[in-house]
């Protein structure tokens, strides 16, 4: 299977580790990493997202950010966008699109905390929902 991860960069010291063990989960589960890309923020992610998800060789993407709380609720209208528009890519292309983001209403600390679960759980799901793609299809 190959999977293609989209990492945003904003909150990188938190995102790059995120790719770590995602890449590090993927090699544990015999998957192939076909293409590693990164964006400005988690709102960005969508069109490449799309753009991944059109071609023949990916049967997967996993998303990758972390969203950290501010002064204001910026954090959650960043997320509701990209999850809502992340859901219908997955929807309308029908691949899997592990959802490997952290956040909203989350510290720093938080984030740091949620590392490891929230990249190793997308690369799971993205999987499993592929996988199962593939036996419906």
């Amino acid at each position: 299977m190959n999977v293609a991860f989209v990492v945003s960069r904003f909150n990188e010291e938190i995102t790059s580790r995120m790719l770590a063990v995602a890449r590090e989960k993927a090699a544990a589960m015999g998957l192939s990493v076909a293409q590693v890309r990164t964006v400005p923020g988690a709102y960005d992610m969508p069109v490449v997202v799309d753009a991944l998800l059109g071609r023949a060789d990916i049967d997967a993407v996993v998303a990758l950010g972390a969203i950290v709380r501010g002064q204001t609720k910026h954090d959650e209208a960043i997320a509701h966008a990209a999850f809502s528009a992340l859901a219908g890519i997955s929807v309308r292309r029908g691949k899997a699109v592990g959802l490997g983001i952290s956040g909203p209403g989350m510290h720093e600390r938080q984030a740091y905390a949620r590392i490891r679960p929230v990249a190793e759980r997308a690369v799971e799901a993205a999987a499993a929902t592929a996988a199962e793609l593939g036996r419906v299809g």
